[in-house]
């Protein structure tokens, strides 16, 4: 919402207001009668209402220009439906009302302006009313036309106008209380500017803050070439809303009845925000959220096929905050094209601590049931075999009622939990495959029409979805640490979504949700993320600085240490000649590696540091071997206090230019197109 204030902002301050005690010094132009007056150029507006406040927003020139075009085709303006913002808002001309398409949204007024007052307080263009500016534009075209000026006109709500000459027309406000017989026009205080017309109005500026005017910036500065060989077309972008139909489940009335009343403020940011992570580890709420984030990708996908039926591109998707994990999850039950959902390709393996797996026998000693373990032995139950027994099958085998029900609803936990551990298909002829004792499959065994993913998400029923995604960004995501609390300890490296060619772990580094995929894919190497270059091509100046100051200190630490390494030397073996001479030149040159000294450690710690960044790190195949960790560049002002920017640093990937050009180079490549010039 500030985006669009910031712009109507900007175009307020094109047009500054005259002095009303300046009309004399006009009146004295002297005017060619008759030969001066030109046909008004009509520009189209929407209304939004924005902190209660109507704030009428211009069309861009090509929208305005095929509203213009319907308007005057002479066919009729009722029924006519124009697309407007790249097909995202209809525009019903009869009515004169704009509606979104993919999502709901209050529906706005659109009204054809002519002529325009600015406001008293916010310093803005207000239309006037299509019928008012028609009598304001007769007016003018009498005044200019014959050469009398001086003209006064009152608007429907008692408001005066008075045209003085062509650059100075002027609005006074009734004073309540005035009548007929009361002051007049020039007495009622400093009068309004009024504007005919959009010159000198900008109406083709972009919302710095919107994430789909940034790319088309972006598109003007880094793929020009592409695009002036028509190459490439614009990237939409259609937002999902999944937020609105779990809160109106009625559950944020229950809440309130328990809400205390306390800080009031954070509290209802807790319960519009922070508790969507609960509600989705819910199975009450799991099911609900799933399904509206499934059906409302495929609605929109189905309705953007329709509205436009040679489109021939390809989908991604983004998700942000707990949004990424939803769509994490949906991705890994998926199917693909063969339907194998017992591949193994489709499954998520997983390294799980052998330490965190006790036996059958000290599960029963832990339920106080050893008694049955002879039981379970003879009938060769093992504790996958105990997970698939029925109480039937327990009673048969002579286990009593009540250790019957504690078995059963401790291995329906750990199950829900933990998933089902099935055999490793078997390897092909000569390949390397670990131990089925180091590796645990996740379970992606059909039950009903339920997939238990065996991550230790609650057990629900995954919608499929009817396109396959070419890339999937996870903004500020905190996908890692739901997998490790699930109890994953590893991502196997030839693990990759079943229908999604590739994945982009993006976040900020002061952003308090997100967390890292890579250690989980290789957990026995540290290294760092990607850093996402800066889109005017170059590292931000403070991490220049940083990281230069950083290798002089290096440096002169080195040297430091150097020098007293020898002087250290020189001082212990001074008074010992004799050890001097017995020495070899090979044990000389070997002494300071075999010895335990710190400055040895260091540098050898630097190299290796060294080797890590040159050498290429295997990340596994989620993002088609490709990095997954991105991280982006903090600005100058937030490397003063990483705790004053963590909050919004979890919502800056919306309006950052460096997020958005990496969205777009990465799903170009898709198609061949690469950025003009490389970025370093």
């Amino acid at each position: 919402m500030s985006s669009v204030q910031s712009q109507q902002e900007q175009l307020s301050q094109s047009d500054p207001s005259p002095s009303p005690n300046s009309c004399s010094s006009f009146e004295l132009i002297d005017m060619d009668a008759g030969s001066l007056y030109e046909p008004v150029s009509p520009h189209w507006f929407y209304c939004k209402i924005i902190d209660s406040k109507e704030t009428w927003i211009p069309f861009n020139s090509e929208d305005s220009q095929q509203l213009e075009e319907a308007y005057s085709s002479g066919k009729g303006c009722n029924g006519r439906v124009v697309p407007t913002d790249g097909g995202r808002y209809d525009v019903h001309l009869g009515e004169r009302m704009r509606y979104a398409v993919y999502w709901d949204e209050l529906a706005s007024e659109v009204r054809r302006c002519t002529w325009f007052y600015k406001g008293d307080k916010d310093n803005k263009y207000v239309p006037y009313s299509e019928s008012f500016s028609q009598v304001l534009e007769e007016t003018y075209m009498l005044a200019v036309t014959l050469d009398e000026w001086k003209k006064k006109l009152e608007s429907p709500n008692r408001e005066i106008i008075i045209l003085h000459n062509p650059k100075l027309m002027v609005h006074y406000q009734p004073v309540a209380g005035s009548d007929d017989w009361g002051s007049t026009p020039t007495e009622q205080g400093r009068p309004r500017t009024v504007k005919r017309g959009v010159e000198n109005i900008s109406v083709d500026i972009h919302c710095v803050n919107d994430f789909r005017s940034v790319s088309l910036n972006l598109l003007q500065t880094h793929f020009k070439k592409a695009q002036e060989n028509q190459q490439i077309g614009r990237v939409e972008f259609l937002p999902v809303n999944w937020h609105s139909p779990l809160h109106s489940t009625g559950v944020d009335v229950d809440l309130q009845r328990i809400t205390l009343p306390s800080i009031n403020r954070l509290r209802h940011f807790t319960n519009d925000t922070i508790l969507d992570v609960f509600f989705y580890n819910s199975p009450t709420y799991c099911q609900t959220i799933v399904d509206t984030v499934a059906s409302e990708m495929n609605r929109i996908y189905t309705l953007f096929l329709q509205r436009n039926p040679d489109f021939k591109g390809g989908v991604s998707i983004a998700g942000h905050s707990l949004g990424s994990l939803i769509l994490f999850d949906i991705l890994t039950n998926q199917k693909d094209s063969l339907g194998d959902i017992d591949s193994e390709k489709d499954s998520l393996n997983i390294v799980m601590d052998q330490g965190d797996t006790p036996t059958l026998e000290e599960d029963l000693k832990k339920l106080q049931l050893s008694e049955f373990f002879d039981i379970f032995e003879k009938e060769k139950v093992d504790k996958e075999a105990l997970a698939l027994c029925t109480d039937r099958d327990l009673q048969e085998i002579g286990i009593p009622l009540g250790p019957r029900k504690k078995i059963l609803n401790y291995f329906s936990t750990r199950k829900n939990s933990m998933g089902i551990k099935r055999p490793a298909p078997q390897p092909a002829s000569g390949a390397n495959i670990p131990k089925e004792s180091e590796f645990c499959s996740s379970s992606n065994t059909r039950n009903g029409d339920y997939l238990d993913v065996g991550i230790g998400q609650v057990s629900v029923k995954y919608p499929r979805l009817i396109y396959k995604p070419e890339i999937f960004f996870a903004f500020g995501s905190p996908i890692g640490m739901f997998l490790t609390v699930r109890g994953l300890k590893r991502i196997d490296p030839n693990y990759r979504f079943p229908t999604c060619k590739g994945f982009f772990n993006i976040y900020h580094p002061f952003d308090p949700v997100a967390y890292r995929i890579e250690p989980m894919v290789v957990p026995g190497v540290e290294f760092e993320p990607m850093l996402i270059p800066h889109h005017k091509g170059r590292k931000r100046m403070h991490l220049e600085l940083r990281e230069g100051l950083t290798r002089m200190s290096m440096d002169l630490k080195n040297n430091l240490l150097g020098s007293l390494r020898m002087a250290w030397k020189s001082f212990t073996r001074a008074p010992y000649p004799a050890l001097q001479a017995s020495e070899t030149p090979e044990e000389t040159e070997a002494e300071p590696e075999s010895t335990s000294e710190k400055p040895s450690d260091v540098n050898t710690e630097e190299t290796s540091v060294a080797v890590k960044e040159v050498l290429p790190i295997n990340v596994g195949m989620l993002n088609g071997g490709q990095r997954i960790d991105y991280v982006l560049q903090e600005k100058p002002i937030e490397s003063f206090n990483e705790y004053l920017f963590a909050l919004q640093s979890h919502l800056c990937y919306w309006e950052s230019e460096d997020t958005v050009l990496l969205v777009l180079k990465e799903i170009y490549q898709t198609q061949g197109i690469f950025l003009d010039q490389p970025l370093q």
